[in-house]
């Protein structure tokens, strides 16, 4: 059974069209795409970054890609690093711990996306909770991500 996250009430209100994907349980956003059987590529997850004032920064990537640091710190002119796993449950105090939704905007921080999300025609991301995905055509995946800045950032990993 799903819990109503921040992210829930996020696509509600600003009237974004999505599906749910029920998955079996699963601990990481690449073990929730082979549980869906979709494509890593295609399974946006989000990387909480914090700089030296403590901003944060959601990076948006696909699950099979690291972010690459260094971009985004000569893009913003700014000296990011990962926030510490405590400090997101604090963070996404409403989600299941690891189940982070990728969107920064219901949990009051700027996004950043990477790019190659922008160009699939559906976009699946982590609901909240470990056993339930959020599906997205390209328009509402980009009506979710608003005006965020797009590039690219991340760098592929392979398994």
């Amino acid at each position: 059974m799903t819990m109503e996250t921040r992210f829930d009430h996020y696509l509600r209100d600003h009237h974004i069209p999505y599906q749910r994907v029920v998955h079996r349980h699963s601990n990481s956003s690449l073990h929730s795409a082979h549980s869906a059987a979709i494509q890593p590529m295609h399974l946006a997850k989000g990387v909480v970054l914090e700089d030296h004032d403590g901003k944060h920064l959601m990076a948006i990537l696909p699950a099979n890609a690291k972010v690459s640091l260094h971009v985004l710190n000569d893009e913003y002119r700014a000296n990011y690093h990962l926030v510490k796993e405590r400090d997101i449950y604090r963070l996404f105090d409403d989600c299941d711990r690891g189940a982070v939704p990728p969107i920064g905007a219901p949990y009051h921080m700027n996004m950043v996306c990477d790019q190659a999300l922008t160009e699939l025609d559906h976009v699946y991301m982590e609901s909240g909770d470990h056993e339930t995905l959020i599906r997205l055509d390209r328009e509402a995946f980009n009506q979710l991500i608003g005006h965020s800045r797009c590039l690219r950032f991340g760098s592929e990993l392979f398994h």
